[in-house]
């Protein structure tokens, strides 16, 4: 189970080598350095020579890292893990030729995934996506986005995000949850998208109440939904104070950037197809843009998105795992981090604030995440290197030697028991 320390444990955390990405540029590097925790907060990242010696008095643990690196525990502010089956065979499809857009006309695509989830029950939903959670966790993730959208019907909505909820509970991760009931069409709703966003309308205000929501998604593409039925979901979401995020401009310029922007969203996703004017928009709401090389790999894309256009406008850069079973099965953001270099030509130090400080902006955690410093949640990974421009450099290798999430040391791998698996079980069968 996810447990706390004590409000009043103090733990010395020195001989370390930090980066603590605490400035608006530059690696925070710091040689000799300590982090002092206190429950689940950090009092102290710094030079250890530099610390006020008052922190150690009532300090109950201390480790030597042995001049180990430590960065912020790394976030993967944009996946889908609670899904059931896969999509190997689409894969195959499309190595011989096939689209995306045509196997998800012809029934493939998202809606298979649909009907595969729908017909798994909650605990076996619960028990796949702790298995793919963890694999993220070994390489120093501490923090996970959690998208729906592979149930779209509001029980089987409800069934996701109350597995991604239980996720959080069971496993030593911040789980943040995202309702993205607007992904696709299901059978049910042929044809009939309008009447379809008018349900998700009407869904949202109890999946809110239930407290299974802290953000509201959509994809807006032209095999997804068209701006104005995106605008509806935007309002009744707005109307209900929860955050919005956009899956947009991924395979066709919708001007959605430029609408999520219009009402302060705090990220849109993809953007391979993004324009002058979304860009701008983007920059002007603080929008952050989350780049998703995983699906651009793995679709075999051409279409780059318009990295220095985002640099020269100011727009935060994002990188994310995206993992899903059609588009993007990978569960290693890490290689996230080497495939942000070699395929959008970030630097390493703009991957490693993507899959920090700003994936917690992303998720409106910017106050609390992705940073050492004092008041942040004591979320860091310690990382058998260097210098942390080898977090991208290196792959097919994992360094994370130790994971620290909110206070409460644990090793890279774990298994959940089958215990931890098993109190709400009953609630989604």
């Amino acid at each position: 189970m996810n447990t706390h320390p004590s409000h009043h444990t103090r733990t010395l955390w020195r001989h370390a080598k930090l980066s603590t990405l605490a400035d608006t540029c530059g690696w925070g590097l710091v040689p000799d350095g300590a982090v002092v925790t206190e429950g689940n907060r950090i009092l102290w990242a710094g030079p250890e020579a530099a610390m006020d010696l008052d922190l150690t008095h009532g300090v109950t643990a201390e480790h030597d890292l042995g001049g180990a690196l430590v960065t912020p525990g790394l976030i993967d502010c944009h996946t889908h893990l609670v899904y059931g089956g896969h999509r190997a065979h689409e894969f195959e499809q499309r190595l011989n030729g096939a689209s995306y857009e045509e196997i998800a006309r012809a029934g493939g695509g998202i809606r298979s995934t649909v009907t595969a989830t729908r017909a798994a029950d909650g605990v076996a939903l619960l028990r796949m996506a702790c298995e793919r959670a963890q694999c993220l966790m070994a390489e120093g993730v501490t923090t996970l986005e959690i998208k729906s959208g592979y149930g779209l019907s509001a029980e089987h909505e409800a069934r996701c995000l109350r597995a991604a909820r239980q996720l959080g509970a069971n496993l030593p991760v911040t789980v943040r949850t995202t309702a993205l009931c607007a992904h696709a069409l299901p059978p049910e709703f042929a044809d009939r998208p309008d009447d379809y966003i008018s349900a998700v309308c009407e869904w949202l205000p109890a999946l809110h109440a239930e407290g299974l929501v802290d953000a509201v998604d959509a994809f807006c593409e032209n095999i997804g939904f068209t701006p104005a039925q995106t605008r509806r979901m935007f309002e009744a979401a707005s109307a209900l104070g929860l955050p919005l995020k956009l899956h947009a401009e991924q395979l066709s310029d919708q001007g959605g950037a430029a609408l999520a922007a219009e009402f302060g969203a705090l990220s849109c996703d993809h953007l391979e197809y993004l324009s002058a004017s979304g860009v701008a928009a983007m920059a002007k709401s603080g929008t952050v843009a989350v780049l998703l090389p995983g699906a651009y790999y793995f679709l075999r894309e051409t279409k780059l998105p318009p990295v220095q256009a985002l640099r020269d406008a100011g727009v935060p850069i994002a990188i994310a795992s995206d993992h899903n079973p059609g588009t993007s099965p990978a569960l290693s953001l890490l290689l996230m981090l080497n495939m942000a270099c070699t395929l959008f030509r970030l630097t390493p130090e703009e991957a490693l604030r993507g899959v920090t400080v700003n994936a917690a902006r992303a998720l409106g955690l910017s106050a609390s995440h992705g940073r050492l410093a004092p008041g942040m949640q004591a979320d860091f990974a310690v990382w058998d290197l260097d210098h942390p421009n080898e977090l991208a450099y290196w792959f097919g290798h994992n360094p994370c030697q130790r994971v620290v999430h909110a206070g409460v040391h644990r090793a890279p791998t774990l298994v959940a028991s089958r215990t931890a698996l098993s109190p709400e079980g009953a609630r989604f069968a």
